[in-house]
């Protein structure tokens, strides 16, 4: 499993910053590998706060900071990098603006998606969704274990699985070969998402 992409938090945009930086500090303690600070609001300036808070966060901790869908705003903090929805900037376009340094993701919700995907300058894919869940709901199909596990052997980009992933299936995930498990309200939500991130790495291994 790739240690960058192993456990991948998707920040909750209904939390205000306070709460946002309560959970993403603690998450870090727990073992967080990655972050993605998530805005749908459409916001911009509230989504480089955000973001400049976040990042502020994880310095020194050695955890990049990934923008969800918004070059310009990955551009305005400089972060480490962005993931990119299939609605959102071409990825050719993303990556001349941001450099080759940077990490960029893509979200991958269908068969052809996945092969398009293999040939353009991404650094890794999100498979989406692997199970059903709240936070996604407009989802076109479930790829399920069976389907991460046909997509890790089929790629040489590694794969992050997101969607409906908790406690009792990550164990059976990470049997894939998947490089890393995004989460979402699992750590949002929690009370505790310091012992939350701890237990689910503790599962991954």
């Amino acid at each position: 499993m790739n240690n960058v992409y192993r456990l991948y938090l998707v920040t909750d945009d209904t939390l205000d910053l306070t709460t946002l930086k309560h959970v993403v500090r603690e998450a870090v303690k727990g073992g967080v590998t990655l972050v993605q600070v998530r805005e749908k609001h459409g916001n911009v300036r509230a989504f480089i706060e955000r973001a400049q808070a976040i990042k502020d966060i994880l310095q020194g901790t050695g955890v990049p900071l990934i923008i969800n869908d918004r070059v310009d705003v990955a551009l305005a903090v400089n972060a480490d990098g962005v993931h990119l929805g299939q609605s959102d900037m071409p990825v050719t376009i993303a990556r001349q603006l941001l450099g080759a340094d940077k990490i960029l993701g893509l979200s991958i919700e269908t068969q052809a998606q996945l092969t398009q995907a293999q040939t353009m300058p991404l650094d890794y894919i999100a498979l989406s969704a692997i199970f059903p869940t709240q936070t996604k709901t407009n989802t076109t199909m479930y790829w399920g274990v069976e389907g991460l596990q046909k997509t890790v052997s089929m790629t040489s980009l590694p794969v992050v699985a997101i969607g409906g992933i908790n406690e009792h299936n990550i164990s059976e995930l990470c049997a894939t070969g998947v490089d890393g498990l995004a989460l979402v309200s699992a750590i949002c939500s929690a009370d505790d998402p310091q012992a939350v991130s701890r237990y689910f790495i503790e599962l991954m291994n």
